[in-house]
């Protein structure tokens, strides 16, 4: 698959009852796009499901800041944790920090949020300046 060009900037929404039908479904999916320690840290139940919605939107915010489509890099290549402070913050590895590094960028800044309905995640890669239309 050819990759976009990347802007350093990305954002994602995912539908939180969507995804909570795909985790019942195959519930492997978890384990496909999560690494372990995330989902130690994410724990169970609707709260999880939530908190495991955001961290999948960071994933494809990160992707397309990273200017990469789907199975360009593996999720679990790119991993959203928690500062102490309650920040987040995505760690890449393998191909995606390969990626990230070719664009000139040293860290991805993320931002997540979440309702009853929806989960939203933007990233922005440090040290690359934004495409303007």
């Amino acid at each position: 698959m050819a990759s976009a060009t990347a802007s350093g900037l990305g954002i994602d929404a995912v539908d939180l009852d969507r995804f909570a039908a795909v985790i019942a479904r195959r519930p492997s999916i978890l384990e496909r796009c999560f690494t372990s320690d995330e989902r130690a840290a994410v724990g169970s139940g609707r709260a999880a499901t939530e908190r495991f919605a955001a961290r999948f939107a960071a994933k494809e915010a990160t992707m397309k800041a990273l200017g990469v489509g789907l199975g360009e890099v593996a999720f679990t290549e790119i991993s959203v944790t928690t500062a102490p402070s309650g920040a987040p913050s995505v760690q890449v590895t393998g191909r995606a920090a390969a990626r990230l590094h070719a664009l000139g960028g040293h860290t991805i800044a993320v931002s997540l949020t979440h309702t009853h309905t929806v989960a939203m995640a933007v990233a922005q890669i440090a040290g690359v300046v934004p495409c303007s239309p």
